[in-house]
């Protein structure tokens, strides 16, 4: 039995990140460029105002009260056709050309404009001031973008500016999932559920929105029952998929028949359990070119190996180098206890301690591996190393956030 990191590792090693496919910009919101973008032009591409007011010549502007006389004006997207010259100002607006002569650009509210043509500068405080120079943003030539840089507001901006609207991005996954269990089903089946004849597939839309919030693309196989035929139907689907997670079949019941399947369908099994708790019955393999990830049902304990070990593969497919979350130190808020020796993942409430800002850490409450509302209530997982069976409060321990935008290259739990 592998830790959950040693794990981690093992199945990080056979996912390479998906093929560079030039993307639509508005399509590319979070997706990870997969090339260098350099700037085809200077930006900005002229010296241009940064002000609503008067390009002017510092030499003029040398005492309050002096009186230009305004030869043109200019607004964004126009062109100056005139030099300032001594004495002359050009009536400018925001993000307009600077016209040659000028060094200045004097705000609106320090002017009062005459009705024969001329303008007052009230106050001279903007002499050589409020230009944006050829530039100074961006060179011509440079990488403004490396490959590996996930793409945001700012950066689809930038690209935009640049007139590069079909960026290389490394393909977004599609992440095949599917469940097991003939007790199980679909919503379509609500007075069943609400008799207590059957259970509802929560696994099917916890997974849906993880996959979907991870950046990938969910693509739902359905729901299996417990014969070697219906999960070799449903595990078909996979094809074309970029990964395969299935839940539940994957323990040592004698209807837990996934693993078994699998092989028999051409599985290359390379790992199966992990020292950990919840989640210990977790395997990983490759059917047919295709990365199989296997969770265990219970909802906790999908929702925790979800976190661990499919998240950094989606992660990883995007072309992110850091598919982890980090983990920051936590002092314990309650004396913990716990049984067998594997590594724990408690789902805990962790806030700013009142007295020195530290981080607190504290229990949602039962750690049962079906109490999914524990889930519901924490923002973190706190770990639990092997070799310890309790943990006093104020002892320190480390905890996984689980909205962390922070990423590490290497799993720290």
């Amino acid at each position: 039995m592998l830790l959950p990191a040693e794990a981690a590792r093992s199945i990080l090693r056979d996912i390479s990140p998906n093929e560079p496919v030039p993307t639509a910009l508005r399509d590319a919101q979070d997706l990870v460029l997969a090339r260098d973008v350099a700037s085809p032009i200077d930006l900005p591409p002229w010296d241009n105002s940064a002000m609503d007011g008067y390009a002017a010549r510092a030499a003029d502007l040398t005492a309050p009260g002096v009186v230009l006389r305004v030869i043109e004006a200019v607004a964004a997207g126009r062109f100056p056709r005139k030099t300032v010259g001594q004495g002359q100002a050009t009536r400018i607006f925001t993000g307009a050309p600077l016209p040659k002569g000028a060094d200045s650009a004097v705000r609106q509210e320090d002017t009062t404009a005459l009705r024969d043509g001329r303008v007052t500068v009230n106050d001279v405080r903007d002499a050589g001031r409020n230009i944006r120079r050829r530039g100074e943003d961006i060179r011509k030539g440079e990488v403004v973008l490396h490959a590996g840089t996930a793409l945001g507001p700012a950066q689809l901006g930038v690209l935009a500016s640049l007139a590069h609207g079909r960026p290389m991005v490394h393909r977004r996954p599609r992440i095949a999932y599917m469940g097991s269990g003939d007790e199980i089903v679909d919503l379509d089946q609500k007075r069943s559920i609400l008799a207590g004849r059957k259970i509802a597939s929560s696994n099917s839309y916890t997974l849906h929105a993880l996959i979907a919030r991870a950046g990938a693309i969910p693509v739902d196989l359905g729901i299996a029952k417990d014969t070697k035929g219906s999960l070799k139907q449903h595990l078909r689907r996979a094809r074309g998929a970029d990964l395969l997670v299935t839940t539940a079949g994957v323990s040592v019941g004698e209807h837990d028949l996934v693993r078994q399947v699998l092989t028999e369908m051409g599985c290359d099994m390379k790992l199966w359990r992990i020292k950990m708790r919840p989640g210990a019955p977790l395997g990983f393999g490759v059917l047919r070119g295709v990365p199989w990830i296997g969770l265990p049902g219970n909802p906790v304990s999908t929702m925790v190996t979800f976190e661990l070990f499919v998240r950094p593969v989606i992660r990883r497919l995007l072309g992110h180098a850091l598919p982890f979350r980090r983990t920051v130190p936590v002092r314990l808020e309650e004396p913990v206890t716990l049984g067998p020796k594997l590594r724990h993942f408690l789902r805990a409430v962790v806030s700013p301690a009142t007295d020195n800002g530290a981080l607190g850490a504290r229990l949602t409450g039962p750690q049962g591996s079906g109490i999914l509302t524990s889930m519901v209530r924490a923002n973190a997982l706190l770990i639990v190393p092997e070799d310890r069976e309790s943990v006093s409060a104020g002892e320190t321990l480390f905890a996984l956030l689980l909205d962390d935008p922070h990423h590490v290259p290497e799993p720290p739990y």
